[in-house]
């Protein structure tokens, strides 16, 4: 994998990456006030163009997970865009590459609050390959740990503090030799994945978790849903899911900007459908990965070029 990043915008500039240093007293590397985005951009060799996928979208919810930590921002969605195609012109990457903004407290000292405290932004980018190295066959275990509730921390918002129920989550489960763990909420329903969305494929529906099952808000989500309907044909549900119910779904997946598209193979030692790649998601599969390059015209507005025509 290419070396990178060698840049950073910090503290209201792009600066070489070793400069982006902050106090260990800062509060949120102390209490975990912070919030972050997960952003990809991907190369496309036919028009030699990075295109940044659906930036305003994820830089939106990022400042919303800023409102529900009492940060004041100067910042809008279309002026944080602007700082990062200054950035990745600067590293001037041509390859795929995982975006990270970060907003968080950066007030110094000690104490458990959110009022009376300074927030910064901050930026790098990075290139990036798969998160799951088996994407096309995922072997998945339910976790003994459960989804934090929104009434605990907000699971709308990147939290930094509450990826600390993903680690948990993810490390049992890798430990264990599974690729990835399903989790349930507190009533015994799914939720997602350890850092990612849900859905299953039964009898000619996809399926996935509510918004109110205490998952994430997902723009890969949003997308997926859009494909499967508009392109594939296939009709999305939104209601809880019972954790046998995935024993005996025809295909399932994993979805989210990092993790992208991942179909899940077997569940706890129990394959899904024929334990295989099934049809519906080697579909979708083929057709995100095109849209998030720019192939598919009536989608091209999702992708933002970084580089001048």
């Amino acid at each position: 994998m290419p070396e990178g990043p060698k840049y950073a915008y910090f503290q209201g500039k792009i600066v070489p990456i070793e400069e982006a240093k902050i106090s260990v007293m800062t509060h949120a590397l102390n209490y975990g006030t912070g919030a972050f985005g997960g952003i990809r951009a991907y190369w496309n060799d036919e028009d030699e163009q990075l295109y940044i996928f659906r930036p305003l979208d994820h830089f939106q919810r990022l400042l919303n997970s800023g409102r529900l930590l009492l940060m004041d921002l100067p910042y809008t969605p279309e002026s944080m865009l602007e700082i990062l195609l200054e950035l990745l012109r600067k590293e001037n990457y041509r390859t795929n590459v995982y975006i990270r903004p970060l907003i968080y407290k950066s007030s110094t000292g000690i104490g458990v609050r959110l009022h009376d405290l300074d927030a910064d932004f901050t930026m790098f980018a990075l290139p990036f390959g798969s998160y799951i190295p088996n994407e096309e066959g995922s072997k998945v275990t339910f976790s003994s740990w459960r989804r934090i509730d929104d009434n605990t921390i907000p699971a709308r918002g990147k939290i930094t503090g509450a990826y600390a129920n993903s680690a948990l989550i993810k490390t049992d489960a890798a430990l264990a030799g599974f690729d990835e763990a399903l989790v349930l909420n507190e009533d015994g329903h799914i939720a997602e994945g350890s850092a990612e969305n849900f859905f299953i494929i039964r009898n000619g529906q996809a399926i996935t978790p509510p918004i109110y099952s205490n998952i994430l808000e997902g723009i890969t989500r949003r997308t997926v849903i859009q494909l499967l309907c508009d392109e594939i044909g296939i009709p999305v549900v939104e209601r809880q899911i019972d954790r046998t119910e995935v024993f005996l779904a025809d295909e399932a997946f994993f979805c989210g900007t990092g993790v992208q598209i991942v179909a899940i193979a077997e569940v706890d030692h129990r394959p899904v459908g024929t334990g295989k790649l099934g049809p519906v998601v080697s579909r979708l599969r083929q057709l995100y990965f095109d849209t998030v390059r720019g192939k598919i015209p009536r989608y091209k507005e999702w992708c933002v070029p970084v580089y001048p025509a």
